[in-house]
């Protein structure tokens, strides 16, 4: 990894405070081990092949599951731990930050850690052990997940520059739609925007698919597209000079806090999952149309 990282014997050899000779030996025995090139040497340096890049993702998720493992062994269940989640963007996510914050009070050493992306490389993680629990924007495979379905939905709609002919619609047709370029996650495009279009996304045009509605609003702001997005996701205030409108069909998506069947949790990892167990459930209660 340190060598991968720097892309320089000399200075991983100094790092590592091996020799250069013994460190390039070490590599040559493991490239002969695995009967693969990992490295190609070049005056510039060395640059990964594409079996050393997946060598490298895929050692980072074995050190990270090795750390994981070793706090989970020395964790104080009376002070704190660690929890690992995996996040989809969306402001639900508050429910997740109360709970979190209330647990603190009890365990003040509680340590969490957050990887964002999209659902394949989240549910990777997941099921690799890496991450405790994940936020999905669809509902997931019931025979391999639990899973609590969080109480409110998130809102699609498009956000637009503040003087923009669109800015003036209360809210947005697939017809609006037409002929502009649109940004959009790629996951969401194939996926929930897709559907809305009954068929017809082939009549719209994605400039651009980013993983963050926040440098995508960058682009709006320079005049560069329109961004499909949640609602509450973008700051919309005046100053800012966005407007967000909301799609007509009104579209949602339902977010998931998942984990894995027969998951063997830290410590901590129980508590948080008892405690946003009945805080969703409150909630749930409180916005129910029976009460």
């Amino acid at each position: 990894m340190t060598v991968a990282r720097e892309k320089n014997f000399t200075r991983a050899a100094e790092i590592l405070h091996v020799s250069q000779p013994s460190l390039s030996k070490q590599i040559k025995e493991l490239e002969n081990e695995l009967e693969k090139k990992l490295f190609i040497r070049q005056t510039s340096g060395i640059k990964l092949t594409s079996e050393g890049e997946f060598l490298k993702n895929r050692v980072a998720d074995i050190i990270a599951l090795t750390e994981k493992t070793v706090a989970e062994i020395k964790a104080d269940e009376i002070i704190g731990g660690e929890i690992y989640f995996g996040l989809a963007e969306s402001h639900l996510i508050s429910y997740l930050a109360k709970e979190i914050k209330n647990l603190k009070k009890i365990y003040p050493n509680l340590h969490y850690h957050i990887t964002s992306g999209d659902t394949e490389q989240i549910i990777e993680k997941l099921d690799n052990g890496i991450l405790d629990f994940v936020v999905l924007a669809e509902q997931p495979d019931v025979q391999k997940y639990n899973f609590l379905e969080f109480p409110a939905a998130d809102e699609w709609g498009l956000i637009i520059p503040k003087n923009d002919k669109l800015a003036e619609k209360n809210f947005i047709q697939f017809e609006d739609l037409i002929g502009l370029p649109l940004f959009c996650s790629g996951q969401a495009w194939k996926k929930e925007i897709a559907n809305w279009c009954n068929g017809r996304i082939d009549e719209l045009f994605l400039e651009c698919s980013l993983k963050l509605s926040y440098n995508e609003s960058i682009f709006v702001k320079e005049n560069l597209g329109y961004l499909l997005t949640f609602d509450k996701l973008i700051d919309v205030s005046a100053e800012n000079n966005l407007v967000f409108r909301s799609l007509f069909p009104k579209l949602e998506t339902k977010l998931f806090l998942t984990w894995k069947k027969f998951p063997k949790f830290s410590p901590i990892a129980e508590k948080f999952l008892d405690k946003i167990k009945k805080f969703i459930s409150d909630i749930s209660l409180l916005f129910s149309p029976n009460v």
